[in-house]
């Protein structure tokens, strides 16, 4: 069965100039991508590396320099599509004069949707992000942690398909946290299709199927998180009920002296250092990008003379 892809860029890239025409910063350069529907996608680079372009490009708030994207096999400055989509941005633009029923109602009514229907999805959004009790308190009274979870409330009105997060658990206690990132767990077994940007490599770990390191506009690595973390030339054996004289050998040392196997495979790092690897590497050779599709286990490395 072949998934679905959601959004595919080939070759996009985005520079922007200055008064008089000449390049000033190239943003990004020759993005491949292919995200499927019903995966969480994580976006990383550090400040500058292209994330917030790829984003605005997907939106169609930008127009590419070069290459493409699309998005439901639209192209991406085709406004059509942005009814299916949900976008947080890193900081919310909302108005502080409403509360959080007449915010939700308000952009309800953008997507053109019915009263009963407003009421209705208001009501059980308020719930969602857990403001029941603060529905009716004007926004500019809300902490930065209410005003996020107002904020993807407002991302989720029109019932989205394509969901896009910048920086989702930024202002949020730990509680807050680990019910943010419930949620998006919860939009992905729905089959909404998520992507998200985040500086807080433990979140993107936690939730990510797969990821995307940016450096310098240029895709640096690409793969699952899962298969990213693991040590591959590391074997790492978990057993108990042995001697220390039985902790030297293996499978049949294990078996000889009626120890219990607990568990055989290979150790994982963090993402964390994944990511200080990439960039450290992408600052030492410039050139080197990633070329990479949703089929993660071909990943291909070009070195640019």
């Amino acid at each position: 069965m072949v998934s679905e892809i959601v959004v595919q860029t080939r070759a996009l890239s985005k520079v922007y100039r200055d008064f008089w025409g000449r390049q000033k910063v190239r943003a990004l350069k020759a993005l491949d991508l292919e995200i499927v529907r019903g995966e969480i996608f994580g976006l990383l680079g550090p400040n500058g590396s292209g994330k917030t372009t790829t984003i605005k490009l997907l939106l169609g708030l930008l127009f590419p320099t070069s290459g493409n994207a699309l998005v439901f096999g639209k192209d991406s400055t085709d406004v059509s599509k942005n009814e299916r989509i949900g976008y947080l941005p890193e900081e919310s633009y909302l108005y502080k004069f409403l509360n959080a029923e007449e915010t939700l109602d308000f952009y309800g009514r953008l997507f053109n949707i019915s009263p009963k229907s407003r009421r209705e999805r208001t009501n059980q959004l308020i719930q969602t992000v857990g403001l029941d009790k603060a529905r009716r308190r004007q926004l500019k009274e809300y902490s930065k942690g209410m005003a996020r979870r107002i904020g993807l409330a407002q991302a989720l009105i029109n019932e989205p398909e394509l969901i896009l997060l910048d920086e989702p658990t930024s202002g949020l206690d730990p509680i807050g946290t680990r019910d943010m990132k419930d949620l998006i767990l919860r939009l992905r077994d729905e089959g909404k299709t998520i992507i998200m940007c985040s500086h807080l490599l433990a979140d993107v770990q936690d939730v990510c199927d797969r990821i995307a390191i940016l450096h310098q506009g240029e895709l640096k690595e690409l793969g699952r998180v899962a298969d990213l973390l693991t040590v591959a030339d590391v074997t790492q054996i978990r057993a108990k009920g042995l001697s220390d004289a039985c902790k030297t050998d293996i499978r049949e040392t294990i078996a000889r002296h009626q120890g219990e196997l607990l568990g055989m495979e290979n150790p994982t790092t963090t993402l964390e250092d994944i990511f200080l690897r990439i960039v450290r590497e992408s600052e030492a050779r410039p050139g080197r990008r990633v070329v990479g599709t949703a089929d993660t286990g071909k990943q291909v490395h070009l070195d640019e003379g």
